[in-house]
């Protein structure tokens, strides 16, 4: 399986918040390898930073654990698993519905599966109570001779 990619990473990190912003970058630099665009980069980051606080705020919740991403890099595409051993979700259906939150005291809107959907190709989630969930996420770089077609023909068209 391994000779499927052209190139791999693996993060672990303890379940603390200040590590979000420390797994965006690692992420991105490892995307990085693809030459994506800013915004292909952007919705990479964002996409990571929702799914690790999941698994910081609501896996792990107030006890310490280890967060896991495995990347990998296939032709043009990056495969993200996001993984904790946390209580798991029971019913992913319904936590994948918009505005749905079992932190409803916190800050933060209901909006992370919602989020890492709409900024990445594909999303899949796995969870088992008790056990884990993970996340694993696609998102397809555009070459750069598309991309600049496309703002070429965005340019003519005026």
């Amino acid at each position: 399986m391994k000779d499927m990619f052209e190139n791999e990473m693996k993060l672990e990190f303890v379940s603390k918040a200040k590590n979000e912003a420390f797994a965006r970058v690692a992420v991105a630099a490892f995307a990085s390898q693809l030459d994506p665009t800013i915004e292909e980069l952007a919705d990479i980051k964002t996409a990571v930073s929702e799914a690790v606080t999941n698994c910081i705020i609501h896996g792990y919740e107030d006890k310490q654990g280890i967060v896991k991403i495995v990347g990998h890099l296939k032709e043009s595409e990056i495969i993200l698993e996001i993984s904790d051993k946390g209580k798991g979700i029971e019913n992913v259906d319904i936590a994948k519905e918009p505005l749905y939150t079992t932190k409803p005291n916190l800050e933060r809107s209901g909006m992370g599966f919602t989020i890492m959907e709409s900024f990445m190709d594909s999303m899949e989630i796995e969870s088992i109570v008790g056990l884990g969930t993970k996340v694993t996420m696609r998102k397809k770089i555009k070459p750069k001779i598309e991309s600049e077609e496309e703002d070429f023909q965005m340019i003519t068209k005026d």
